[in-house]
Formats: structure tokens, sequence, C-alpha cells
């Protein structure tokens, strides 16, 4: 079975599914991580005005197991992606790619100086040896009401482009953070083309009154069939007591729509290798 290394080539990024929308990455000597969630099973995440919700699953890594970061990328400030543990233990020093509104709270309120607020279309570079990434904000809506999108923090997708320093990219991968699915993500495969991978946060999460807040299988297929990625591998499912719609909705309608080759079911826990070598599938282990 093939083990996880700690560099990658320039042609392959390794992730981890740690569980929720939080994935490890690991390109060259690069290392990232996205939507630090590390509640255990049983603890309540906040959501905001008096809305909790009780988490289902046990993160496949303790904070205190992550090696050392050079980035996260942080979709949005909810309690399901930036928790009590993160914020305490982290180390404050590393850079954090988020939203302008997250940005903001993590440097005047919690402390992580580096925090940097990205406004749509906007990037950043991350470097380590040879190796760097270009984190791009992409359009997200978490809400497709307007009077609850005021009361929901504003979240950003992300297209995390790798690649040795000073060359080409190499290895493209769009993660689509806590959106809905709405013409205004068509923009994103005009701007960027045929991602290698595309990363999609589903569950189809319900909020009390029956408001849906994150893409449930239909809207996550018809998301990867609109964007036209190499590959796709579904997140953010099965974690909350929030979240209704199951990865099985998801991959049933993503066969639906011919989507069958291109999927990476990389479970909790599990590990997924992606090269740009032609003629390579994708490695689950």
């Amino acid at each position: 079975m093939p083990q996880q290394t700690n560099d990658t080539s320039d042609d392959e990024v390794q992730l981890h599914f740690i569980g929720n929308a939080t994935v490890l990455l690991r390109y060259g000597g690069l290392t990232l991580l996205t939507d630090p969630n590390f509640l255990h099973r049983g603890q309540y995440a906040y959501l905001g005005y008096g809305l909790l919700t009780r988490r289902l699953t046990q993160p496949a890594l303790d904070v205190h197991d992550l090696p050392r970061l050079d980035g996260i990328v942080l979709s949005h400030l909810h309690g399901d992606h930036w928790d009590r543990r993160a914020r305490r233990h982290l180390d404050h020093d590393v850079p954090v790619l988020t939203t302008p509104h997250a940005a903001r709270r993590l440097r005047t309120v919690h402390g992580f100086r580096r925090a940097a607020g990205l406004g749509t279309w906007r990037g950043q570079t991350l470097q380590h040896g040879g190796s760097q990434v270009r984190v791009t904000a992409l359009p997200g809506r978490h809400a497709g009401d307007r009077l609850l999108s005021r009361l929901l923090p504003p979240v950003m997708g992300s297209m995390l482009e790798f690649g040795p320093v000073g060359g080409p990219v190499r290895l493209r991968l769009y993660v689509s953070g806590d959106t809905l699915l709405y013409d205004g993500l068509d923009e994103i495969a005009r701007r960027f083309p045929r991602a290698d991978l595309a990363v999609l946060h589903l569950g189809g999460t319900r909020l009390p009154g029956g408001f849906v807040v994150t893409m449930d299988g239909v809207q996550g297929a018809e998301l990867a069939r609109r964007l036209d990625p190499r590959l796709v591998m579904p997140i953010h499912y099965g974690d909350y007591t929030v979240m209704r719609s199951p990865v099985e909705a998801f991959l049933a309608e993503a066969r639906a729509v011919g989507l069958a080759d291109r999927l990476v079911h990389c479970g909790h826990g599990e590990h997924a290798r992606i090269t740009t070598v032609p003629g390579a599938t994708p490695t689950v282990f």
C-alpha cells in the first residue's frame, strides 16, 4: 500500500482528509491546511445567534499532531470551520488566507497576526523551499435567502495553483467553500479552465426554518458538471447534525450526469495522491 511522504514531486499533490472541511495538503516541501476543525465527537460547534450543532465524527488527526504548516486556507469564520481548538492551539504566526471579514477578527481578537483578507479574484503566494502555491479567492454564497445571507459570515472559494518557484503552474486545485450553487460560480471556469481537482463542500446543511446553506448532492454534481474539472472529491458531509445530504446522494448524482470516472472518494482519515502525469489515475490509501 502506498505510504504518505513528506515531500512530493512537482507533478503531484497529496491530500489527507481529516474530516468535515479539513484537508492537509502537501506539494513538494509545502504543507497547507484547509478549514481547521478539530472538535471531537460529541462536542458542539457554535454557528452564531445561539445555534449549536453536535459533531458526529472524530477528526482523523488532533491539532497537536499536525506537521509544520506553511499556511492555512480558511473559507469563512464559522465554528465548524475554525473552532476553539484551532483558535487555542494553532501556531499564531502561520499565514491564514481567508475573507477580509475573517482576517480582521483573527488578527484583532484572536492574535493571528498574519491573517490576510483576500477580496474575490485577489490572490497571495506562499513558498517553501522550491515549491509555491498561489491562492486566489473565488466567489461563494452561503445562503440563497437575502436576509439570511446578512446573518451568515461571508464565504469564499479558493483556487490553489501549485508549481515550482519561478516556474509554471503544474496543478490546480479548486476548493468550493460553503457555497450554494448559483450562476456567479460559472465565472470560475472561464478564468480557470479545467482544474485538476475540485474539492466540494457538500452536506446539504439545513438550519432551523428549513434554510439550506451548503450544496446537497444534486447541487454538487451540477457544479462539477459546470466547472468541468479533471477530478472531483467530495468533503463536508456527515460530520454534524445539521448536515442532511449524505455523500452517497452526491456520488449517485455525479454518476448519473456522467462523472463516474472523475470521482475521488477519499473517506475520513484516508489519503489521496493526485498527479498530472498523463494517463495516471488518482491513488486513495
